[in-house]
């Protein structure tokens, strides 16, 4: 019987493991930039994906993701042995790396809450001097005319 708290625990040993593999023992330049973010491992133990993000250099730099992508595709060997090594189970899994796609879309949907904000700040602004295009109470009153059950006129 597969067991999801098992295969979670090591999810998160897989993680740990492969950032400080990538940050201090594997020295291949294309992973300089190169965050694990998450790790997901298959209920029989057998496959774990593994998420990462790429920073650039700079701040106004794009991130090299080919560069990324190949670098951990050479590095999986290697990974994999130290992920054996430093979980200690049975079959070591296989590795798989996937772009976490997490991050772009947050700050797309930042962007996209900005946008509606100054749209409503706009349309704020052009009704705050705005008159009604009709009378200013258009609902009729009982005072004004008296109408019986049947909608005629008294």
């Amino acid at each position: 019987m597969a067991d999801s708290a098992r295969a979670a625990r090591l999810a998160k040993r897989i993680s740990s493991i492969v950032a400080s593999a990538i940050g201090t023992e594997i020295k291949d330049p294309r992973l300089a930039f190169v965050t694990i973010t998450d790790a997901r491992v298959t209920n029989d133990l057998h496959d774990a994906t593994v998420f990462y993000t790429v920073m650039g250099e700079s701040i106004d730099a794009e991130p090299d993701y080919e560069a990324a992508a190949a670098g951990l595709a050479k590095a999986t060997g290697i990974l994999r042995s130290k992920v054996g090594a430093g979980t200690g189970v049975r079959f070591t899994p296989t590795l798989t790396f996937v772009l976490d796609t997490v991050p772009d879309a947050a700050r797309q949907m930042e962007e996209l809450v900005a946008r509606a904000r100054a749209n409503d700040e706009l349309v704020a602004r052009q009704a705050a001097g705005a008159s009604p295009a009709g009378d200013a109470d258009p609902y009729r009153r009982d005072d004004d005319e008296h109408t019986d059950d049947s909608g005629s006129q008294e």
